[in-house]
């Protein structure tokens, strides 16, 4: 039995987000937007192509009149404009009209690419999301945002543009490596952290069966994390007041990220994101130190980095790259803190001495109390 949840806009039914552990009812799923008529074109890269592109192919052309597929080189490298203009091209010479329809099957990046090729192309056309790695499930294809990296500024072109369907496969998740399915841990314990204490405890301890890839396990983990994101995402579609909660440890791990050349993944650098995020609420006084090594030993639990000691990174240049992150806000830097674990808040007021001090504890790599 799939789970199933429903995101509203302004009171409207916008669009599904299906939970299953196959693809076996995907094409049902698709038939639904009434696509018997049109033409599908399945976006996805090098990596996930071998895997499921064939299943996917044979799922949707059931239900459309004609199925075609794009495939694109894998990684973050790729998911910049000359990619979407290529995808374009390939689109206007496949003679895709506003009635037919794009399918991201992937990670992010495709999502992501995807999402924004849909936004833009004759000024919009639908797309539904196929995710395959935790992280994309847990974050990026639900909400509507869209967008490539400019320049290795990431995702710094893009557009809200909400997708038709989300159908998430559980099974995909037997097939990522260790650190892509770690990825996904970095943006799904930062849910807990902003908004449901409760949950965060749950992950710590369910982590055996986690970490295992427990179907079982990691579909209720998957829920959830989904209705925490599916729940802002309906009160701030736009990211105009609290979806920027999402954000928290994106502030200096986008900056990690970025000054790493995409080396480190997207959710790595995220979980050092809100490790520095967490030790500045405790320097504030809001949560406690050991609150903080509780989340240090999270993270190394479930394989995520702990520390930037080692990496060829200077505080300077960090501090520099979060001046040129698309959060900024009329020249301040917006940085997501707790009040306590399971609660966030919007701070503008923090300083670079503060950024500082926790970039040198970030780096000690012991942590201590």
């Amino acid at each position: 039995m799939a789970n199933r949840m429903t995101v509203h806009l302004d009171g409207a039914a916008i669009y599904d987000i299906v939970i299953e552990n196959s693809y076996d009812q995907l094409g049902g799923e698709v038939a639904r937007l009434g696509v018997n008529e049109r033409k599908l074109c399945i976006v996805t890269d090098t990596n996930v192509a071998p895997l499921y592109l064939e299943e996917i192919q044979k799922q949707l052309s059931a239900v459309c009149r004609q199925v075609d597929a794009y495939i694109f080189h894998a990684g973050e490298a790729y998911k910049n404009l000359d990619t979407v203009r290529s995808l374009y091209e390939f689109l206007i010479e496949k003679k895709y009209d506003r009635g037919d329809m794009l399918a991201a099957l992937g990670g992010g990046v495709v999502g992501d690419l995807c999402g924004f090729t849909a936004a833009t192309y004759l000024r919009g056309v639908r797309f539904i999301q196929i995710p395959t790695t935790l992280l994309s499930q847990v974050d990026s294809s639900i909400g509507g945002k869209t967008g490539v990296d400019f320049d290795a500024y990431k995702n710094m072109v893009g557009a809200f543009h909400m997708p038709k369907l989300v159908y998430t496969c559980t099974s995909s998740l037997l097939t990522l490596p260790e650190e892509q399915f770690a990825s996904g841990m970095g943006e799904i314990i930062k849910h807990g952290m902003i908004k449901d204490a409760q949950y965060y405890h749950w992950l710590r301890e369910s982590s055996a069966g986690i970490r295992a890839r427990d179907l079982d396990v990691c579909e209720q983990m998957i829920l959830v994390s989904n209705q925490i994101k599916r729940d802002v995402v309906e009160k701030d579609p736009r990211e105009q007041g609290d979806r920027a909660l999402l954000n928290f440890g994106h502030t200096l791990g986008h900056a990690i990220e970025k000054l790493m050349n995409f080396e480190l993944l997207h959710g790595q650098c995220v979980a050092l994101g809100c490790l520095a995020a967490s030790y500045l609420s405790a320097s504030r006084g809001y949560i406690s130190m050991d609150e903080v090594n509780m989340a240090v030993d999270m993270m190394a639990q479930f394989g995520l980095p702990t520390t930037i000691k080692g990496l060829p990174l200077q505080t300077e240049e960090i501090i520099s790259a979060t001046k040129n992150d698309k959060k900024m806000d009329s020249g301040v830097i917006k940085f997501i803190l707790l009040h306590q674990v399971g609660a966030a808040y919007v701070d503008r007021t923090v300083t670079e001495a503060e950024m500082t001090a926790c970039l040198s504890w970030l780096s000690g790599g012991t942590h201590e109390k």
